[in-house]
């Protein structure tokens, strides 16, 4: 069981791995906060995996940093790649 110690500092490990990825790769404030949200979403996602298959990397307490990490940077780069896909607006009538 995850108390609310282990979720806040699982939050700024995560909000911290979308800031480094964004220094890294630059871009905009709205670039920033997506790549927040998606490194929160990877994390939590990174955890949840860990939890239900009962496997772990690198152990922190309850938490699975190494799972949530892997989670946070397969999210960061396909949600990065999602977002420079560019819409043709033309018509195929």
């Amino acid at each position: 069981m995850l108390t609310l110690p282990t979720i806040i500092f699982g939050l700024v490990v995560a909000l911290l791995i979308g800031a480094v990825y964004h220094f890294i790769r630059g871009g905009s404030g709205w670039m920033l906060l997506l790549y927040l949200g998606l490194s929160t979403l990877g994390f939590a996602s990174g955890q949840a995996l860990s939890m239900w298959r009962g496997w772990s990397l690198f152990m922190f307490g309850v938490l699975d940093i190494g799972l949530g990490a892997i989670g946070s940077a397969v999210f960061l780069i396909f949600g990065e790649w999602l977002s420079h896909i560019e819409v043709k607006n033309e018509s195929g009538v």
